[in-house]
Protein backbone atom coordinates (compact mmCIF):
# COMPACT_ATOMS: atom_id res chain seq x y z
CA UNK A 1 0.00 0.00 0.00
CA UNK A 2 1.33 3.79 -0.28
CA UNK A 3 2.26 6.35 1.96
CA UNK A 4 -0.32 7.15 4.63
CA UNK A 5 -1.44 10.82 3.97
CA UNK A 6 -3.95 13.34 5.81
CA UNK A 7 -7.12 13.92 3.85
CA UNK A 8 -9.86 16.84 3.78
CA UNK A 9 -13.34 16.27 3.45
CA UNK A 10 -14.88 19.91 2.04
CA UNK A 11 -18.55 20.58 1.50
CA UNK A 12 -19.81 20.39 5.36
CA UNK A 13 -21.29 22.92 7.49
CA UNK A 14 -20.88 22.45 10.95
CA UNK A 15 -22.94 24.07 14.22
CA UNK A 16 -21.29 23.63 18.06
CA UNK A 17 -23.36 24.58 20.99
CA UNK A 18 -21.23 24.65 24.28
CA UNK A 19 -21.45 25.14 27.45
CA UNK A 20 -18.65 25.61 29.85
CA UNK A 21 -16.83 24.77 26.75
CA UNK A 22 -18.64 21.24 26.46
CA UNK A 23 -20.26 20.24 23.44
CA UNK A 24 -24.32 20.16 23.65
CA UNK A 25 -25.11 19.20 20.30
CA UNK A 26 -23.63 18.82 16.94
CA UNK A 27 -25.47 19.04 13.65
CA UNK A 28 -24.19 18.23 10.18
CA UNK A 29 -26.39 19.96 7.11
CA UNK A 30 -24.88 18.41 4.07
CA UNK A 31 -23.02 15.40 3.22
CA UNK A 32 -20.26 14.04 1.42
CA UNK A 33 -20.34 14.57 -2.06
CA UNK A 34 -18.18 11.18 -2.39
CA UNK A 35 -18.82 7.50 -3.17
CA UNK A 36 -18.85 6.35 0.71
CA UNK A 37 -18.94 2.21 1.95
CA UNK A 38 -21.92 1.40 3.91
CA UNK A 39 -21.40 1.83 7.49
CA UNK A 40 -23.30 -2.09 8.13
CA UNK A 41 -20.65 -4.43 6.93
CA UNK A 42 -22.54 -7.60 5.32
CA UNK A 43 -20.38 -9.82 6.90
CA UNK A 44 -17.62 -9.85 9.12
CA UNK A 45 -15.24 -12.08 10.85
CA UNK A 46 -12.60 -11.32 13.54
CA UNK A 47 -9.78 -13.24 14.40
CA UNK A 48 -7.99 -11.76 18.17
CA UNK A 49 -4.75 -13.10 19.25
CA UNK A 50 -3.23 -12.70 22.83
CA UNK A 51 -0.81 -9.90 21.91
CA UNK A 52 -2.60 -6.67 21.04
CA UNK A 53 -3.53 -7.71 17.46
CA UNK A 54 -7.04 -8.40 16.05
CA UNK A 55 -7.18 -9.41 12.28
CA UNK A 56 -10.18 -8.55 10.69
CA UNK A 57 -12.42 -10.02 6.89
CA UNK A 58 -15.03 -7.69 6.06
CA UNK A 59 -17.99 -8.33 3.33
CA UNK A 60 -19.46 -5.19 1.97
CA UNK A 61 -21.86 -4.15 -0.73
CA UNK A 62 -19.93 -0.69 -2.20
CA UNK A 63 -20.91 1.35 -5.26
CA UNK A 64 -18.55 1.91 -7.94
CA UNK A 65 -18.14 4.05 -10.90
CA UNK A 66 -16.61 3.57 -14.39
CA UNK A 67 -13.05 5.28 -14.48
CA UNK A 68 -10.51 7.09 -12.04
CA UNK A 69 -12.82 7.76 -8.39
CA UNK A 70 -12.26 8.27 -5.02
CA UNK A 71 -13.76 6.58 -2.49
CA UNK A 72 -14.73 7.00 1.62
CA UNK A 73 -14.53 3.81 3.54
CA UNK A 74 -16.34 5.02 6.31
CA UNK A 75 -16.31 2.64 9.80
CA UNK A 76 -12.96 0.90 10.50
CA UNK A 77 -11.16 1.04 13.72
CA UNK A 78 -9.11 4.17 15.00
CA UNK A 79 -6.33 1.74 15.40
CA UNK A 80 -6.18 -0.05 12.01
CA UNK A 81 -2.69 -0.77 10.27
CA UNK A 82 -3.51 0.94 7.04
CA UNK A 83 -0.37 -0.65 5.68
CA UNK A 84 -2.44 -4.15 6.48
CA UNK A 85 -5.45 -3.44 4.25
CA UNK A 86 -6.44 -5.91 1.43
CA UNK A 87 -9.27 -5.50 -0.93
CA UNK A 88 -10.82 -8.04 -3.75
CA UNK A 89 -13.97 -8.30 -5.50
CA UNK A 90 -16.39 -10.55 -4.76
CA UNK A 91 -18.44 -12.90 -7.53
CA UNK A 92 -17.88 -10.93 -10.38
CA UNK A 93 -15.16 -10.44 -13.05
CA UNK A 94 -15.22 -6.54 -12.69
CA UNK A 95 -11.66 -4.84 -12.86
CA UNK A 96 -10.91 -2.85 -9.91
CA UNK A 97 -7.86 -1.67 -9.08
CA UNK A 98 -6.76 0.74 -5.81
CA UNK A 99 -4.12 3.47 -7.55
CA UNK A 100 -3.74 5.15 -3.99
CA UNK A 101 -4.86 4.94 -0.27
CA UNK A 102 -4.96 7.63 2.39
CA UNK A 103 -5.91 7.12 6.02
CA UNK A 104 -7.23 10.28 7.50
CA UNK A 105 -7.68 10.21 10.92
CA UNK A 106 -7.56 14.06 12.10
CA UNK A 107 -11.28 14.02 13.66
CA UNK A 108 -13.17 16.93 14.83
CA UNK A 109 -13.38 17.61 18.48
CA UNK A 110 -13.69 21.63 19.81
CA UNK A 111 -9.52 22.56 20.49
CA UNK A 112 -9.15 21.55 16.52
CA UNK A 113 -11.97 23.58 15.13
CA UNK A 114 -10.87 26.76 17.27
CA UNK A 115 -6.75 25.99 16.09
CA UNK A 116 -8.13 25.74 12.26
CA UNK A 117 -10.58 28.64 12.75
CA UNK A 118 -7.75 31.18 13.70
CA UNK A 119 -7.55 33.90 11.51
CA UNK A 120 -10.98 33.16 10.29
CA UNK A 121 -14.37 34.27 10.64
CA UNK A 122 -16.66 32.49 13.81
CA UNK A 123 -19.72 33.89 15.79
CA UNK A 124 -20.87 32.98 19.37
CA UNK A 125 -24.31 33.40 21.37
CA UNK A 126 -23.59 34.60 24.92
CA UNK A 127 -26.77 33.02 27.91
CA UNK A 128 -28.71 36.54 27.36
CA UNK A 129 -28.94 35.72 23.67
CA UNK A 130 -26.24 38.60 22.28
CA UNK A 131 -24.40 37.87 19.36
CA UNK A 132 -20.61 38.29 19.02
CA UNK A 133 -18.38 38.22 15.65
CA UNK A 134 -15.38 38.66 14.10
CA UNK A 135 -12.21 37.12 13.52
CA UNK A 136 -10.99 34.66 15.93
CA UNK A 137 -7.42 35.73 17.11
CA UNK A 138 -6.68 32.91 19.75
CA UNK A 139 -8.57 30.39 21.78
CA UNK A 140 -7.19 29.68 25.40
CA UNK A 141 -9.67 27.63 26.74
CA UNK A 142 -11.24 29.98 28.92
CA UNK A 143 -11.55 32.88 26.62
CA UNK A 144 -11.47 34.12 23.06
CA UNK A 145 -10.00 36.76 21.26
CA UNK A 146 -11.96 38.36 18.96
CA UNK A 147 -11.18 41.15 15.90
CA UNK A 148 -14.34 42.65 15.21
CA UNK A 149 -15.23 44.46 11.79
CA UNK A 150 -14.24 47.84 12.95
CA UNK A 151 -11.08 46.65 14.15
CA UNK A 152 -11.78 46.81 17.46
CA UNK A 153 -10.66 43.51 20.00
CA UNK A 154 -12.69 41.91 22.03
CA UNK A 155 -12.03 38.96 24.69
CA UNK A 156 -15.29 37.29 25.56
CA UNK A 157 -15.26 34.65 28.29
CA UNK A 158 -16.67 31.23 27.10
CA UNK A 159 -18.11 30.65 30.68
CA UNK A 160 -20.52 33.21 29.58
CA UNK A 161 -20.73 31.49 26.00
CA UNK A 162 -23.67 29.13 24.86
CA UNK A 163 -23.59 28.55 21.36
CA UNK A 164 -20.28 28.95 18.60
CA UNK A 165 -21.24 28.70 15.29
CA UNK A 166 -18.59 27.98 12.77
CA UNK A 167 -19.47 28.52 8.73
CA UNK A 168 -17.93 24.82 7.74
CA UNK A 169 -15.66 22.16 8.48
CA UNK A 170 -12.47 23.26 8.08
CA UNK A 171 -10.21 21.01 5.44
CA UNK A 172 -8.15 17.91 6.90
CA UNK A 173 -10.62 17.35 9.67
CA UNK A 174 -13.48 14.52 9.91
CA UNK A 175 -15.74 13.10 11.89
CA UNK A 176 -14.20 9.30 12.07
CA UNK A 177 -11.95 7.68 10.94
CA UNK A 178 -11.54 6.73 7.07
CA UNK A 179 -10.09 5.46 4.27
CA UNK A 180 -9.78 7.47 1.33
CA UNK A 181 -9.78 4.97 -1.84
CA UNK A 182 -8.62 6.76 -5.26
CA UNK A 183 -9.35 3.88 -7.74
CA UNK A 184 -9.85 2.80 -11.70
CA UNK A 185 -12.57 0.86 -12.52
CA UNK A 186 -13.93 -1.00 -15.96
CA UNK A 187 -17.64 -1.44 -14.29
CA UNK A 188 -20.62 0.69 -12.78
CA UNK A 189 -22.71 -0.32 -9.94
CA UNK A 190 -22.29 -2.22 -7.07
CA UNK A 191 -20.59 -4.78 -6.15
CA UNK A 192 -19.43 -6.91 -3.10
CA UNK A 193 -15.99 -6.06 -1.92
CA UNK A 194 -13.68 -8.29 0.41
CA UNK A 195 -11.94 -6.34 2.95
CA UNK A 196 -9.17 -7.15 5.44
CA UNK A 197 -7.12 -5.79 7.77
CA UNK A 198 -4.88 -5.68 11.29
CA UNK A 199 -6.12 -3.77 14.32
CA UNK A 200 -4.47 -2.48 17.31
CA UNK A 201 -6.43 -2.64 20.39
CA UNK A 202 -7.78 -6.00 20.52
CA UNK A 203 -6.88 -8.82 22.95
CA UNK A 204 -7.53 -11.83 24.42
CA UNK A 205 -6.57 -14.17 27.56
CA UNK A 206 -8.01 -16.82 29.20
CA UNK A 207 -9.32 -16.86 32.77
CA UNK A 208 -9.76 -19.68 34.87
CA UNK A 209 -11.25 -20.82 37.85
CA UNK A 210 -10.65 -23.78 40.36
CA UNK A 211 -12.90 -25.00 42.83
CA UNK A 212 -10.94 -27.58 45.13
CA UNK A 213 -13.09 -30.34 46.79
CA UNK A 214 -13.01 -30.84 50.60
CA UNK A 215 -10.08 -33.04 50.23
CA UNK A 216 -8.00 -31.03 48.59
CA UNK A 217 -7.40 -34.48 46.08
CA UNK A 218 -10.10 -33.04 42.94
CA UNK A 219 -10.39 -29.89 41.36
CA UNK A 220 -13.59 -28.54 39.42
CA UNK A 221 -11.66 -26.32 36.30
CA UNK A 222 -13.93 -23.98 34.09
CA UNK A 223 -12.23 -21.77 31.52
CA UNK A 224 -13.33 -18.42 29.97
CA UNK A 225 -12.09 -16.08 26.99
CA UNK A 226 -11.99 -13.11 28.53
CA UNK A 227 -11.77 -10.52 25.04
CA UNK A 228 -11.30 -6.88 25.34
CA UNK A 229 -11.91 -4.30 22.58
CA UNK A 230 -10.38 -0.77 22.28
CA UNK A 231 -9.67 -0.60 18.84
CA UNK A 232 -12.16 2.22 18.09
CA UNK A 233 -15.18 0.15 16.43
CA UNK A 234 -17.58 -2.13 17.56
CA UNK A 235 -17.96 -5.29 15.41
CA UNK A 236 -21.78 -6.45 14.85
CA UNK A 237 -22.61 -10.42 14.44
CA UNK A 238 -19.16 -11.63 14.10
CA UNK A 239 -17.57 -14.89 13.51
CA UNK A 240 -15.35 -14.96 16.41
CA UNK A 241 -11.83 -16.42 16.10
CA UNK A 242 -8.74 -16.76 19.11
CA UNK A 243 -5.85 -17.73 18.43
CA UNK A 244 -3.63 -19.58 20.79
CA UNK A 245 -0.25 -19.45 20.71
CA UNK A 246 3.12 -16.89 20.33
CA UNK A 247 3.23 -15.26 16.65
CA UNK A 248 6.35 -13.89 15.54
CA UNK A 249 5.65 -9.84 15.07
CA UNK A 250 7.60 -6.93 13.71
CA UNK A 251 6.81 -4.21 16.32
CA UNK A 252 5.94 -0.87 14.51
CA UNK A 253 6.47 2.73 15.97
CA UNK A 254 3.36 3.51 17.84
CA UNK A 255 1.45 6.62 17.39
CA UNK A 256 -1.35 6.84 20.23
CA UNK A 257 -4.75 8.51 18.84
CA UNK A 258 -7.12 8.69 21.53
CA UNK A 259 -7.57 7.72 25.19
CA UNK A 260 -8.33 4.47 26.26
CA UNK A 261 -12.27 4.53 27.40
CA UNK A 262 -13.56 2.68 30.94
CA UNK A 263 -14.04 -0.83 29.84
CA UNK A 264 -17.95 -2.12 30.38
CA UNK A 265 -18.00 -5.87 31.65
CA UNK A 266 -20.47 -8.28 29.70
CA UNK A 267 -20.51 -11.65 29.60
CA UNK A 268 -22.43 -14.76 27.83
CA UNK A 269 -22.79 -17.34 30.77
CA UNK A 270 -24.12 -20.08 29.81
CA UNK A 271 -23.81 -20.34 26.11
CA UNK A 272 -22.01 -22.69 24.23
CA UNK A 273 -18.10 -22.13 24.61
CA UNK A 274 -15.75 -22.68 21.62
CA UNK A 275 -14.80 -25.33 19.21
CA UNK A 276 -10.86 -26.06 19.65
CA UNK A 277 -8.59 -27.32 16.89
CA UNK A 278 -4.67 -27.36 16.06
CA UNK A 279 -3.76 -24.75 13.33
CA UNK A 280 -0.17 -24.60 12.18
CA UNK A 281 1.53 -24.63 15.27
CA UNK A 282 -0.76 -22.81 17.25
CA UNK A 283 -4.10 -23.56 18.86
CA UNK A 284 -7.92 -22.46 16.96
CA UNK A 285 -10.68 -21.57 19.22
CA UNK A 286 -14.07 -20.60 17.12
CA UNK A 287 -17.53 -19.35 18.75
CA UNK A 288 -20.02 -21.70 16.47
CA UNK A 289 -22.43 -18.43 16.50
CA UNK A 290 -21.97 -14.87 16.13
CA UNK A 291 -20.94 -12.45 18.34
CA UNK A 292 -21.30 -8.57 18.92
CA UNK A 293 -17.82 -7.31 19.80
CA UNK A 294 -18.52 -4.03 21.27
CA UNK A 295 -15.40 -1.03 21.34
CA UNK A 296 -14.39 -0.01 25.02
CA UNK A 297 -16.17 -3.58 25.82
CA UNK A 298 -14.12 -6.80 27.55
CA UNK A 299 -16.33 -9.82 26.84
CA UNK A 300 -16.35 -12.96 28.63
CA UNK A 301 -16.96 -16.65 27.05
CA UNK A 302 -16.73 -19.98 28.17
CA UNK A 303 -13.95 -21.52 26.56
CA UNK A 304 -15.02 -25.39 27.19
CA UNK A 305 -17.16 -26.86 29.78
CA UNK A 306 -16.39 -27.32 33.37
CA UNK A 307 -13.89 -30.23 33.78
CA UNK A 308 -12.53 -32.71 37.11
CA UNK A 309 -9.01 -33.61 37.47
CA UNK A 310 -7.37 -35.16 40.22
CA UNK A 311 -4.56 -32.58 42.02
CA UNK A 312 -1.83 -32.62 44.16
CA UNK A 313 -0.87 -29.90 47.01
CA UNK A 314 2.73 -29.61 47.52
CA UNK A 315 4.73 -27.52 49.45
CA UNK A 316 7.90 -25.91 48.15
CA UNK A 317 10.64 -23.90 49.54
CA UNK A 318 12.55 -22.02 47.45
CA UNK A 319 15.21 -19.81 49.64
CA UNK A 320 16.78 -18.05 47.54
CA UNK A 321 13.45 -16.57 46.27
CA UNK A 322 11.83 -16.07 49.72
CA UNK A 323 14.17 -17.16 52.88
CA UNK A 324 11.37 -17.69 55.14
CA UNK A 325 8.35 -19.05 53.55
CA UNK A 326 7.14 -22.20 51.59
CA UNK A 327 4.99 -21.91 48.66
CA UNK A 328 1.85 -24.06 48.25
CA UNK A 329 1.46 -25.35 44.59
CA UNK A 330 -1.37 -27.32 43.39
CA UNK A 331 -0.36 -29.69 41.05
CA UNK A 332 -1.71 -31.93 38.14
CA UNK A 333 -1.28 -33.30 35.24
CA UNK A 334 -3.52 -32.15 32.15
CA UNK A 335 -4.32 -35.69 30.33
CA UNK A 336 -7.52 -37.29 29.68
CA UNK A 337 -6.76 -39.96 31.92
CA UNK A 338 -6.99 -37.00 35.08
CA UNK A 339 -9.85 -35.53 33.68
CA UNK A 340 -8.74 -33.15 31.13
CA UNK A 341 -6.33 -33.40 28.17
CA UNK A 342 -7.22 -30.40 26.29
CA UNK A 343 -4.51 -27.49 25.48
CA UNK A 344 -5.35 -24.76 27.93
CA UNK A 345 -3.98 -21.25 26.73
CA UNK A 346 -1.95 -18.87 28.69
CA UNK A 347 -4.09 -17.21 31.36
CA UNK A 348 -5.02 -16.51 34.97
CA UNK A 349 -6.31 -19.13 37.27
CA UNK A 350 -8.03 -18.51 40.02
CA UNK A 351 -8.21 -21.06 43.18
CA UNK A 352 -11.34 -21.10 45.57
CA UNK A 353 -12.40 -23.96 48.19
CA UNK A 354 -15.86 -23.80 49.43
CA UNK A 355 -16.36 -23.43 53.51
CA UNK A 356 -18.45 -25.64 55.61
CA UNK A 357 -21.58 -22.93 55.04
CA UNK A 358 -20.74 -23.30 50.68
CA UNK A 359 -19.35 -19.85 50.75
CA UNK A 360 -16.75 -19.49 48.10
CA UNK A 361 -12.98 -18.86 49.63
CA UNK A 362 -10.15 -17.55 47.33
CA UNK A 363 -6.88 -19.33 48.18
CA UNK A 364 -4.88 -17.34 45.50
CA UNK A 365 -4.07 -16.67 42.17
CA UNK A 366 -1.73 -17.41 39.43
CA UNK A 367 -0.73 -17.18 35.96
CA UNK A 368 0.07 -20.12 33.95
CA UNK A 369 1.79 -20.37 30.32
CA UNK A 370 0.79 -22.02 26.81
CA UNK A 371 0.09 -25.67 28.20
CA UNK A 372 -0.38 -28.88 26.23
CA UNK A 373 -2.22 -31.91 27.06
CA UNK A 374 -0.16 -34.23 28.64
CA UNK A 375 2.07 -31.57 30.09
CA UNK A 376 2.37 -30.81 34.17
CA UNK A 377 0.44 -27.63 35.17
CA UNK A 378 1.92 -25.50 38.50
CA UNK A 379 -0.55 -23.40 39.89
CA UNK A 380 1.05 -21.10 43.01
CA UNK A 381 -1.79 -20.36 45.08
CA UNK A 382 0.13 -18.78 48.00
CA UNK A 383 2.37 -19.53 50.55
CA UNK A 384 1.79 -21.85 53.79
CA UNK A 385 0.68 -20.08 57.53
CA UNK A 386 1.61 -23.17 59.67
CA UNK A 387 5.35 -23.94 57.81
CA UNK A 388 8.24 -22.24 58.74
CA UNK A 389 11.61 -22.46 56.74
CA UNK A 390 15.25 -20.98 57.61
CA UNK A 391 18.41 -21.90 55.64
CA UNK A 392 21.94 -21.23 56.95
CA UNK A 393 25.19 -21.22 55.78
CA UNK A 394 27.20 -23.07 59.03
CA UNK A 395 30.59 -23.54 57.73
CA UNK A 396 32.70 -22.36 54.66
CA UNK A 397 36.14 -22.79 53.70
CA UNK A 398 38.31 -21.40 50.95
CA UNK A 399 40.18 -24.59 50.03
CA UNK A 400 42.40 -22.65 47.26
CA UNK A 401 41.68 -19.28 45.14
CA UNK A 402 39.19 -21.17 42.98
CA UNK A 403 38.04 -23.87 45.42
CA UNK A 404 35.45 -23.35 47.95
CA UNK A 405 33.80 -24.99 50.84
CA UNK A 406 30.25 -24.50 52.11
CA UNK A 407 27.72 -26.45 54.63
CA UNK A 408 24.31 -25.63 54.35
CA UNK A 409 21.65 -26.35 57.03
CA UNK A 410 18.00 -25.96 56.52
CA UNK A 411 15.46 -26.16 58.61
CA UNK A 412 11.61 -26.77 58.27
CA UNK A 413 9.36 -26.36 61.35
CA UNK A 414 5.69 -28.02 60.79
CA UNK A 415 2.88 -26.71 63.15
CA UNK A 416 -0.14 -28.43 61.26
CA UNK A 417 -1.43 -31.10 62.70
CA UNK A 418 -0.96 -33.83 59.89
CA UNK A 419 2.44 -34.73 58.38
CA UNK A 420 3.55 -32.75 55.60
CA UNK A 421 6.39 -33.06 52.90
CA UNK A 422 8.39 -30.26 51.36
CA UNK A 423 10.14 -29.66 48.39
CA UNK A 424 13.39 -27.99 48.87
CA UNK A 425 14.54 -26.06 45.51
CA UNK A 426 17.87 -25.02 46.01
CA UNK A 427 20.03 -22.81 43.51
CA UNK A 428 23.56 -23.48 42.83
CA UNK A 429 25.41 -21.31 40.42
CA UNK A 430 28.50 -22.26 38.75
CA UNK A 431 30.28 -25.09 38.76
CA UNK A 432 30.03 -27.09 41.78
CA UNK A 433 29.72 -30.83 43.25
CA UNK A 434 27.79 -32.19 46.33
CA UNK A 435 30.44 -33.26 48.64
CA UNK A 436 27.70 -34.76 51.61
CA UNK A 437 24.32 -34.40 52.38
CA UNK A 438 21.91 -35.80 54.69
CA UNK A 439 19.02 -36.95 52.48
CA UNK A 440 18.41 -38.29 49.07
CA UNK A 441 18.55 -35.30 46.34
CA UNK A 442 18.30 -35.22 42.71
CA UNK A 443 20.09 -32.68 40.29
CA UNK A 444 17.02 -31.01 38.84
CA UNK A 445 19.22 -28.79 36.41
CA UNK A 446 22.63 -27.32 36.35
CA UNK A 447 21.71 -24.72 38.59
CA UNK A 448 19.08 -26.94 41.15
CA UNK A 449 19.23 -29.55 43.56
CA UNK A 450 15.86 -31.13 44.73
CA UNK A 451 15.01 -32.72 48.24
CA UNK A 452 11.97 -34.39 49.73
CA UNK A 453 11.99 -33.39 53.57
CA UNK A 454 9.09 -35.04 55.29
CA UNK A 455 8.21 -33.57 58.63
CA UNK A 456 5.89 -34.72 61.04
CA UNK A 457 3.18 -33.69 62.68
CA UNK A 458 4.30 -29.95 64.85
CA UNK A 459 7.93 -31.64 64.29
CA UNK A 460 10.90 -30.09 62.51
CA UNK A 461 13.74 -31.15 60.46
CA UNK A 462 16.43 -29.92 59.68
CA UNK A 463 18.57 -30.85 56.49
CA UNK A 464 22.42 -30.37 55.64
CA UNK A 465 24.25 -30.56 52.50
CA UNK A 466 27.75 -29.61 51.21
CA UNK A 467 28.67 -28.23 47.92
CA UNK A 468 31.91 -28.22 46.62
CA UNK A 469 32.37 -24.94 44.14
CA UNK A 470 34.89 -24.30 41.76
CA UNK A 471 35.76 -20.31 41.11
CA UNK A 472 36.93 -19.97 37.71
Amino acid sequence: MPAVSKCGIPGMFEMYNYRRDKVVRFILTTSLVILSAAAMADDVAVTVYNSNLGVVSETRSLEFQKGVNRFAFTDVPSQIDPASVQFEVVGSNANISILEQNYAFDLVDPQQMYNKYIDQQIELIDKDGKLYSGTLLAFSGDAITLQEKSGRIKIVMMEHITEVNFPSLPEGLITRPTLFWIYNSDFSGKLDGKIGYQTSGMNWSAEYVGVLGSDEKNLDLSGWASIDNTSGKTFKEATLKLIAGDIGRIEPEIFIRGGRGKAVYTADMGAAGFEEKAFFEYHLYTLPRKATIADKETKQISLFEPAGTSVEKVFIYRPERDAKKVEVDIKFTNSKETGLGMPLPAGRVRMFKADDDGSMILLGEDMIDHTPKNEEVKVRVGYAFDIVAEQRVIDQTRISSEVQDQMFEIELKNRKDEPVTVEVEKKIYGYWDVLESSMEYQKKDAYTLVFRVPVGADKSTVLKFKIRSYLR
